[in-house]
């Protein structure tokens, strides 16, 4: 390039920044047109706050997804065609609702012929009860009737066989008893498990009706009427709407300093609002691959919150030393930012480049700039200090 083009690039440049400038105090200039000196004018109270080097957390965003805080594979415990699926993605369910029915025919007839057997078990137990209370009362007449038989024979006023018969009868009447008993055990425990059968029954023929398991949101549906359900096969997935965080993965040389219960800024979507979410879990092990740890982060209701949402999370990074200008001090007019700055009791106007509170260029350390400049401050006023920081 010869000279002479590069004298046209500087003058050009120079055109450029003399109009940014312009721009910037349009509004200061035209205000003095018809006001009087700013000399003339009494000095205008401002704050300030001096230009300094603090420390500054460097942000560190990390993208993830958003993921439901409980999710049910919804899936069959029987053998059984589909006969009704009650419910589309997107539906809002309770808990306890009807989600998908099963032919259970086969099932209900089971169950009922349990319940048969459970009431006929039931009255053997009755009538095993009966034999033996009615065994109980021959044995009592029994051993009267022996120790009647027993004292005459002392006193040799019954014959040897009357006694006999006397002694044969009791241990009859004992042993019936003791049969009697066996029976009602028998009897007892036929019970038990004709009532278990018949419970384990009516619990399987219940497996026909899928209800769900807690309030949430139907996200896809697997079945159709006419398939054959399998046991641990899918058939929907219901998702708990309430809850719901976004998980990220973060490198294993910041990983350590997360903790649960952190404040972490989220960002959903794109342009969206920031949103406040809280650590709840922090994964163990690391990704062999990408040497990064699972971080979960808890996000409060928002509406249109869904699962599958990407998000970024901002977490704090290492410190660093910049120098920095108060916010309130800050001046945006459009593109153009600037900041008023007091030197020798009058305040102009600076044209500066900042990243929020980071001056990139513009200003030095330990100049005054005006904090919250008041609406009749302009370019050239002569200014007394009211708060000096």
């Amino acid at each position: 390039m010869n000279t002479t083009t590069t004298n046209h690039y500087v003058i050009v440049a120079g055109v450029a920044a003399t109009l940014l400038l312009s721009t910037a105090l349009t509004g200061c200039v035209a205000g003095r047109a018809d006001a009087a000196p700013v000399e003339a004018a009494p000095p205008l109270p401002v704050e300030v706050a001096r230009v300094g080097m603090t420390d500054l957390a460097t942000a560190i965003e990390v993208g993830g997804v958003v993921e439901a805080g409980t999710t049910a594979i919804i899936a069959a415990r029987i053998l059984a065609p589909v006969r009704e699926v009650r419910v589309a993605p997107g539906d809002r369910v309770r808990a306890g609702q009807t989600l998908v029915v099963l032919e259970g025919g086969e099932l209900a007839a089971g169950a009922r012929a349990a319940r048969a057997t459970a009431a006929a078990a039931e009255l053997g137990a009755t009538a095993a009860a009966a034999e033996l209370r009615a065994a109980e009362a021959n044995l009592a007449l029994a051993r009267a009737s022996h120790d009647r038989i027993a004292g005459l024979a002392a006193r040799r006023s019954a014959t040897p066989q009357e006694l006999d018969d006397a002694i044969a009868t009791l241990l009859s009447a004992e042993a019936r008893v003791a049969g009697a008993a066996a029976r009602r055990v028998q009897a007892s425990s036929a019970l038990d498990g004709a009532r278990a059968a018949s419970d384990q029954a009516s619990t399987t023929a219940g497996f026909s009706t899928i209800a769900a398991p807690f309030d949430g949101v139907v996200t896809e549906t697997i079945a159709e009427p006419g398939n054959l359900a399998l046991p641990g096969a899918p058939l929907l997935r219901l998702e708990d709407a309430r809850h719901f965080r976004l998980e990220v993965r973060l490198d294993e040389s910041r990983v350590g300093r997360v903790r649960p219960g952190d404040r972490v800024p989220v960002e959903l979507g794109t342009g969206s609002a920031a949103i406040d979410g809280t650590v709840v879990e922090i994964g163990r092990a690391l990704d062999a691959d990408a040497r990064a740890g699972l971080v979960k982060i808890a996000l409060p209701d928002a509406p249109g919150l869904r699962s599958g949402t990407f998000g970024k999370a901002r977490f704090a990074g290492t410190p660093r030393r910049a120098l920095t200008v108060p916010p309130a001090a800050i001046v945006r007019r459009g593109q153009v930012t600037s900041v008023f700055v007091v030197d020798a009791g009058v305040a102009g106007v600076r044209l500066v480049d900042v990243r929020d509170t980071e001056v990139l260029a513009g200003l030095s350390d330990a100049e005054l700039v005006v904090v919250s400049p008041p609406p009749g401050l302009i370019d050239g006023r002569r200014v007394t200090v009211g708060d000096r920081r």
